[in-house]
């Protein structure tokens, strides 16, 4: 049994449309019209249990969208959906059970209780056994850090220890899938790694589900082997991060750390150039698919001493960039090649 799958989901809003002005705002009012607006357009997918995938796309794509209708709080306007096997819309309270939600910008604790009393609350309404509640807590106390947070009402918590809270909130009652929004908004970078460190324990540990949705690419290429990626509420690609890193990730960089400065001029193979050469310091662009790293090293090597060197691959945000510029669309083989 998969423990997402997503059929042909659509989702539309029908949205009044107003005319600019004081003369469109009182037509609106006497005779409102309306436009319907497609929020996902037929997207399909199904994720295996303790997978952690990422869906990911521009503001407005139909991200948000779907996980409110994989939560069961919207309802789709057509197509199929299943969690864990049920119809997470029609099966509101069996499916609530089982699942575990952050929204990255709302928040599931009680604002002005202590956040004790707001886990508390969340045991009692997931009618979990004392003995079970206690051993949730301790653990996500220690591997959060929140013993010292549990005290202190939600209202006054920084965003990085809230974000940890939600967290602790979302998974105490152990649930199979979690659906992270926006996890790590405006988080720094050292609580992003908290955060991502646990996540990939609780998947690890517990065979968790996660479908992470985030503008933040760290998390993905930190997290996820696989990745969805949707626009205007369309799919664009469903596959392997690796596979679309290889595929528009064309360009590599090797750093060389050089015993005597930069010479003015190294000759470089077809296909490499040169980005940047100062003092100790040189950096080579080339075309993975026209040149290995050992042969630019070999030919840089060759001219001048040198004492280290790195090797960079291609950034997400760069591939993404692209894939969102239309190079999906403009690759020879079309989406349906590249799409899982």
């Amino acid at each position: 049994m998969t423990a997402i799958e997503v059929s042909d989901l659509t989702r539309r809003f029908r949205v009044s449309h107003k005319e600019p002005g004081l003369a469109g705002a009182f037509k609106a009012l006497l005779r409102p019209q309306y436009e319907t607006k497609t929020a996902v357009d037929g997207i399909s997918f199904a994720i295996a249990p303790g997978e952690i995938a990422g869906y990911i796309g521009v503001n407005g794509a139909g991200k948000s969208t779907t996980i409110k209708m994989l939560t069961g709080i919207l309802l789709p306007s057509g197509g199929r959906v299943r969690v864990l096997g049920r119809d997470p819309y029609r099966e509101r309270v069996a499916n609530a059970r089982e699942i575990g939600v952050v929204f990255g910008q709302r928040s599931q604790l009680w604002w002005d209780l202590a956040l004790i009393e707001s886990l508390d609350l969340i045991a009692r309404i997931y009618e979990l056994p004392p003995a079970r509640y206690r051993e949730r807590l301790a653990l996500f106390a220690d591997l959060l850090d929140l013993g010292e947070l549990l005290t202190k009402p939600v209202r006054t918590l920084s965003l990085g220890q809230k974000m940890r809270a939600e967290l602790a909130a979302a998974l105490l009652h152990d649930p199979k899938v979690l659906y992270l929004d926006e996890p790590t908004i405006g988080l720094d970078l050292v609580v992003k790694e908290r955060m991502r460190a646990f996540i990939r324990r609780v998947n690890a540990e517990s065979g968790t589900t996660v479908l992470l949705t985030t503008h933040d690419l760290g998390d993905i290429e930190e997290l996820c082997r696989r990745v969805i990626i949707i626009d205007q509420g369309t799919l664009l690609y469903d596959g392997a991060l690796q596979k679309i890193q290889e595929r528009f990730g064309q360009h590599r960089l090797l750093t060389f750390e050089t015993v005597p400065a930069v010479p003015g001029s190294v000759a470089l193979p077809d296909g490499a150039d040169m980005v940047d050469a100062a003092g100790h310091r040189l950096v080579v662009r080339f075309e993975r698919n026209r040149l290995t790293a050992s042969q630019v090293a070999q030919a840089v090597m060759a001219q001048v001493d040198v004492a280290d060197f790195q090797l960079r691959e291609p950034d997400l945000a760069s591939v993404v960039r692209q894939i969102y510029g239309g190079a999906l669309r403009n690759d020879g083989a079309g989406r349906r090649e590249v799409a899982r």
